[in-house]
């Protein structure tokens, strides 16, 4: 990767940080389509991975995003550039949206009983669902849409059907979701996902 590589993943993580409307993993779709459709920094197993390896562990959901980095670093052939991803997709994906987020909570605590901050709150959550939902579609089609072959032998179909059961047992139970995660990766294991 070249120095304008580097600039233009964090002028991007910028611009997406100003767009995470419901938290970083809503632009997952975006990120998808830059990193790995459009540049070819990651793979798709590689996009998968950083994304379910960091909702696996503890700590800020966010994490994901160093993952990312962290692997676009590796993919240069040189080590010593892994941190500089990571600094680079977590200064990009923090710095906007956590400056905006401060100065208009304050706003919004302060004018909250307007009619327009009222308005503008009810208007965000479609945006919210839909950036949400549009999330849980790629990662769900995630393994089949990297290559023609590859569908072939993994169709979307069940992860499409896995992924609806786990959003239904969420919504409707208590089930803590490690176990939805052990139970993908065991089917995963075992070759029926």
């Amino acid at each position: 990767m070249q120095a304008s590589d580097w600039l233009h993943l964090l002028l991007h993580y910028l611009m997406l940080s100003l767009l995470s409307v419901g938290g970083a993993i809503s632009t997952l779709p975006e990120m998808h389509r830059y990193l790995v459709i459009q540049n070819h920094w990651l793979s798709e197993a590689q996009f998968n991975s950083s994304v379910a390896l960091a909702q696996a562990a503890p700590g800020p959901n966010v994490l994901f995003i160093a993952l990312m980095g962290w692997n676009i670093g590796m993919n240069t052939g040189n080590g010593w550039y892994a941190p500089l991803g990571t600094l680079i997709t977590m200064l990009g994906i923090m710095l906007p949206s956590a400056t905006l987020t401060y100065n208009a909570a304050r706003w919004g605590h302060k004018n909250r009983n307007l009619r327009a901050v009222r308005a503008f709150k009810l208007g965000l959550a479609p945006i919210v669902i839909g950036l949400l939902l549009a999330t849980g579609w790629i990662m769900a089609s995630g393994s089949s849409s990297s290559s023609s072959s590859s569908a072939l032998v993994h169709p979307a179909w069940p992860l499409w059907i896995m992924t609806a059961v786990c959003a239904l047992v969420v919504w409707r139970t208590r089930l803590h979701l490690l176990w939805l995660l052990a139970i993908g990766a065991g089917l995963g294991w075992f070759g029926y996902l």
